[in-house]
């Protein structure tokens, strides 16, 4: 058609940085497939065929909402921005600037979470974080200190050139599946996929080797396979020697981690586990794949550091094919984190006790004390709140609600403070718990960059105008910023970056128009004719002296354990047909129509045991409280495991609160539970 325009645009989904076109038509838009985009090729999951669905959803919010004794009242953006000012000064005034929390997006672009997280520390507040303290905190410490980057090292098409696909804690077939298409092209050419997961699942059946190990068991695997690898000497010594340090004391922590321990720990035999570490460690280029099922655990950073030690001894790092796949859940998670929204990280991975590092951040922007120490993060606010040392709570594009573990507790926490504004695009439940709303721009309403978890930087433009009068996230921020006293003299994104570029090495070469050409830049790209490193670590580690080092960790089991009073452990994690909390998913119609309503997934043994057939409305109970969910009977688990899906409200009321000490990120994937055919059903 004539008057038909194509908008390229990034899928707003989960991290893989897919690309498609926005259609635009005199009918309304539609989907037209990028086929010459470097990660997708064209093909998008189902999530990301319905994207466009929620853009014109009537749940959407259109003006700027506050709550009233009489309910929710409309008001002007001028009222609401010059209130939200108020709030935060009497705040400072008050209680000092320790008593505000900032919780950004990792649905935001770059170009706002940076100015979120430096409008928050001028204002003096390091309680600044993001979800991603709840999905890959782990990899943050754990890989910053063995190569000196936490991020994925390869790029994900990279994976076609590799020998061996190990995958432990991922269902990249399921929910990353645009992965599984270059996982299949390297099995066409001969490669071994090996599997470590507590389930059967679609990446199960692409597997040469399932290794079916126990809840919360990894580092016990990654032990056992390091002990065969070093005692039958496939070690890479020449690797292991010019390019690491600690190898000796991994040796010693691995000396009596045999096959035959880590069996009698994981219920894997140690034949297969003797089988797995040859096929990884022969391979001539091996890569692992990670995701939630490593890092979200009470010992999280251990496990992530465990496969990162794998890699190490067998030199898998710098090469095509080899590598550490980090597959992140959120389309901006990865730019969330180089942007600083965390409470642990500057811009650009400074940390927030790097005194030197602050300096010249100060410098930079113009300021003379920003804060130093770690704030809080995601999981503390709402406690915080409820201890009442938190005051104030200012979320973007987040529903912590429904996404914080052991979230019933968190909704009478958060109850506790004095004022929450929420900057969203529906009237999420956290949105119902907040004194002020305000209208969001969705992905395809404004224009900003995306980092992928590849790395891959990406322009995406505005396609159509947001409803109502929601506004882009940016705009907001900038306005409330110059509200506050604050100097934010931003004409656009494109200025943003720029400033993005000066204060993160890594995006210095990075433009507006680099970002907008197919594929955009993988940082590093440290200036501007620099092509972009899609393989990190080539010759040398971002460590000091170049070289990684080892982290040897002990076996920690997980901090629930089954008992007479709850005989089951509960397993969370994603399905391919929703997204995360479910907030936009949960009202695609499409999607909603394939996947109506929370399920629990229970072995035959177990249903056979407690009464339930399939199809039974099972009550779920924990330490933490007790919900319902459709019985599905299957053999995807074995006996004593139940899974059900995050992207229900339901789902995190009951989930562990126990946390990892570093990370901070709670233990999502195991708690011990209870089950039981519903009463009266």
């Amino acid at each position: 058609m004539a008057d038909e325009k194509l908008v390229p645009t990034v899928c707003p989904y989960c991290a893989l940085g897919c690309g498609f076109y926005i259609k635009l038509e005199e009918g309304g838009t539609g989907i037209e497939y990028m086929l010459d985009h470097p990660t997708n090729e064209g093909a998008l999951c189902p999530k990301g065929n319905a994207a466009l669905e929620i853009l014109s959803h009537p749940d959407r919010l259109r003006f700027p909402l506050l709550r009233t004794e009489g309910g929710w009242k409309r008001i002007s953006w001028d009222e609401a921005l010059e209130r939200l000012a108020e709030e935060i000064k009497k705040t400072i005034k008050v209680h000092g600037p320790g008593a505000l929390g900032f919780l950004g997006s990792a649905k935001c672009t770059n170009e706002e979470n940076y100015l979120f997280q430096k409008m928050a520390r001028l204002l003096g507040s390091k309680n600044v974080d993001c979800c991603a303290r709840r999905c890959h905190s782990p990899t943050i410490p754990a890989l910053n200190r063995a190569f000196g980057a936490a991020c994925m090292t390869n790029p994900i098409s990279d994976l076609e050139n590799s020998g061996c696909i190990f995958v432990i804690g991922s269902n990249f077939a399921e929910n990353h599946p645009l992965v599984a298409r270059w996982a299949l092209r390297a099995k066409d050419r001969g490669a071994k996929i090996v599997v470590a997961d507590p389930r059967l699942t679609p990446t199960t059946w692409l597997a040469d080797l399932h290794l079916q190990i126990n809840l919360g068991t990894d580092v016990a695997l990654l032990n056992g396979m390091m002990n065969v690898i070093i005692e039958e000497g496939l070690y890479d010594r020449k690797f292991v020697g010019e390019r690491t340090v600690g190898f000796e004391e991994l040796e010693e922590k691995v000396r009596g981690f045999t096959p035959k321990r880590a069996a009698d720990i994981t219920g894997v035999s140690t034949g297969a586990i003797v089988r797995a570490a040859r096929i990884y460690a022969r391979s001539p280029a091996s890569a692992i794949i990670y995701s939630m099922g490593i890092t979200q655990h009470s010992h999280g950073t251990n496990n992530v550091s465990a496969c990162a030690d794998l890699a190490l001894i067998c030199g898998h790092l710098g090469r095509s094919g080899a590598g550490l796949y980090p597959l992140r859940g959120q389309n901006n998670v990865q730019g969330a984190c180089d942007m600083g929204v965390l409470a642990d990280f500057y811009p650009g991975s400074v940390s927030v006790n790097d005194a030197e590092g602050i300096r010249r951040i100060e410098e930079a922007w113009g300021a003379t004390s920003l804060p130093i120490g770690m704030g809080m993060t995601a999981e503390t606010m709402p406690v915080a709140a409820g201890d009442g040392n938190l005051r104030f709570l200012y979320v973007v594009g987040e529903d912590i609600v429904n996404s914080d573990s052991a979230s019933s507790r968190g909704r009478k926490e958060l109850a506790n403070l004095d004022f929450m504004a929420v900057q969203e695009i529906f009237m999420t439940e956290t949105a119902e718990m907040a004194d002020l709303v305000l209208p969001a721009a969705a992905w395809a309403e404004k224009e900003g960059s995306y980092t992928s978890s590849e790395r891959r930087v990406q322009w995406s433009p505005k396609a159509i105008e947001p409803p109502g009068e929601a506004r882009s996230d940016l705009s907001t921020i900038v306005r409330l910023a110059n509200l506050l006293g604050l100097p934010f003299d931003y004409a656009g994104p494109e200025e943003v970056l720029a400033e993005i570029g000066k204060m993160v090495k890594s995006y210095a070469g990075i433009t507006r128009e680099r970002a907008e050409g197919r594929g955009g830049v993988i940082w590093p790209c440290p200036f501007l004719d620099h092509p972009g490193t899609p393989i990190l670590h080539r010759d040398e580690f971002c460590a000091p002296q170049g070289r990684a080092r080892i982290v040897p960790v002990d076996y920690l089991p997980p901090d629930e354990e089954r008992s007479l009073d709850y005989p089951l452990l509960l397993t969370t994690g994603r399905i391919g047909l929703h997204y995360n909390a479910g907030s936009m998913t949960r009202r695609s119609i499409s999607l909603m129509k394939r996947a109506p309503e929370l399920f629990v997934e229970v072995n035959p043994q177990d249903a056979d045991r407690w009464g339930i057939v399939d199809g039974d409305l099972v009550e779920v109970k924990t330490r933490r409280g007790e919900v319902w969910a459709r019985g599905r009977v299957t053999t995807r688990q074995e006996a004593g495991v139940i899974f059900m899906p995050f992207h229900f409200p339901q789902t995190n009321t009951i989930t562990s609160d126990v946390i990892d000490p570093e990370a901070r990120i709670p233990e999502f994937k195991v708690a011990a539970c209870r089950i039981g055919k519903m009463k009266g059903v």
